[in-house]
């Protein structure tokens, strides 16, 4: 009697972001079904998002659908579907229509969204920065701006609207208020008649002492010295108090405002709940050495889903390379694991922190050797499109910021989700 061939490892992925999909690349070749879920149908390159909500680059340029990226791999499943919760005991993942899906190895790359300190209330007057729809929200916002201060008499209310002001000055933060400064300095001016661009205010608020804590005190007082050549008003130690419609309110005194960026801080996804997990203050899961959730050898979880220390530690940064990191590491283990053999604990290398400044600087940290000004600029440019996904997408990268470095010139700058009569 022929004996039926073994069933496939089934291996369940909930998230395409960095972690997830460098998972579900690692895994080729392997003994596995894969099914990847995601709640939306692109995997998006989010250290390059601002330059969406910028104006700098369109949204085709820096996401890709998930079927192109996975189209040669048979034994991957994608599926466009939102996960409410896990039945660990099942080992099932609950889909919000009903359904659900069976796995032998979960992996969570569920990522993180923006967090308000307890005041969700401000979301709708100070909207993050961490989807495609984030960015075009926010754009949309800076552009408008600028369009009805063009027909505003009253100069308070032209104030008003000609007012940036940005909440938090980490990576994202210092690359929102620069690139806005530029765009009001140098892109904008002529395309005006009525208003004065240049004369527009951009505020980086921070509660604590300086900006970009993450990186060596040098490179953060260059940062904020290049900050404010650019114009842009940089106020530290002095946390945000409350965000309404009209501005905000930050070591006591109000700062009228019609946009408002936040970029203070995440909150993880509820997978640390779908698992009755711990976590941490910020609600990622504190997994074991080798990225398994604390009883559940079964399930893995990775990038900005988790906490973990590194070699030095120090909590592993919620960073891009840290996520592929943990996902090749992953995927090498359930290898490992399907073999009968394990793997060592995961070990984070750094290999670095960047961070633009405006059009022509940039501050890069690699631990033993640091740049600042245009050519840390300039390397920080050639790092992100080679982690572009494509050479097509590389090429129309490049393209764009030469355009932008040469000519001042942003081709994105396109007012979509509604009409002049729409409300921000």
């Amino acid at each position: 009697m022929t004996q039926a061939p073994a069933k496939p490892h089934r291996v369940v992925i909930v998230g395409a972001g960095f972690g997830g999909l460098e998972a579900a690349f690692g895994l080729r070749g392997a003994p596995v079904e894969i099914t990847l879920i995601d709640r939306r149908n692109h995997h998006l390159f989010q250290p390059l998002l601002y330059q969406v909500a910028t104006a700098s680059l369109a949204t085709s340029e820096i996401a890709w659908p998930i079927r192109y990226l996975l189209r040669d791999r048979p034994e991957v499943t994608t599926l466009f579907a939102n996960v409410c919760g896990i039945d660990a005991a099942q080992k099932q993942v609950q889909l919000d229509d009903g359904g659900s899906i069976p796995y032998d190895t979960l992996i969570l790359a569920t990522g993180a969204r923006h967090a308000y300190f307890g005041h969700d209330e401000w979301e709708p007057f100070a909207p993050g920065l961490k989807t495609l729809e984030d960015a075009t929200t926010l754009r949309r916002r800076i552009l408008v701006a600028f369009e009805r201060a063009e027909r505003e008499p009253d100069p308070d209310k032209r104030a008003a609207l000609l007012t940036f002001v940005i909440i938090g000055a980490g990576p994202t933060g210092v690359e929102m208020a620069g690139t806005i400064a530029d765009l009001a300095n140098d892109t904008l001016p002529q395309d005006f008649r009525h208003i004065d661009t240049r004369k527009a205010r951009v505020v980086l608020i921070e509660a604590g002492p300086r900006v970009l804590a993450g990186f060596p005190d040098d490179l953060s007082a260059y940062a904020q010295a290049s900050l404010e050549k650019l114009g842009v008003e940089v106020m530290l130690g002095e946390p945000v108090t409350e965000c309404s419609a009209d501005g905000v309110v930050f070591g006591g005194r109000r700062l009228e405002a019609r946009t408002i960026v936040w970029a203070a801080g995440v909150r993880a996804s509820r997978a640390a709940e779908w698992l009755n997990a711990p976590a941490d203050r910020a609600h990622r899961l504190q997994v074991e050495a080798d990225l398994t959730v604390p009883g559940h050898p079964d399930v893995f979880a990775v990038g900005d889903t988790i906490t973990i220390k590194g070699p030095d530690g120090n909590p592993v940064p919620g960073i891009a390379p840290a996520a592929k990191q943990e996902g090749r590491y992953v995927a090498a283990l359930i290898k490992a694991r399907l073999d009968g053999k394990t793997l060592p604990p995961f070990r984070y290398k750094h290999a670095g922190s960047l961070a633009q400044i405006g059009k022509k600087k940039a501050v890069i940290d690699f631990g033993w050797l640091k740049l600042r000004g245009s050519l840390a600029w300039w390397i920080w440019g050639l790092a992100h499109i080679y982690f572009l996904i494509g050479v097509r997408h590389r090429i129309a990268v490049a393209m764009n910021w030469l355009w932008i470095h040469t000519r001042d010139q942003r081709a994105a700058r396109l007012i979509t989700q509604g009409s002049s009569k729409v409300a921000q």
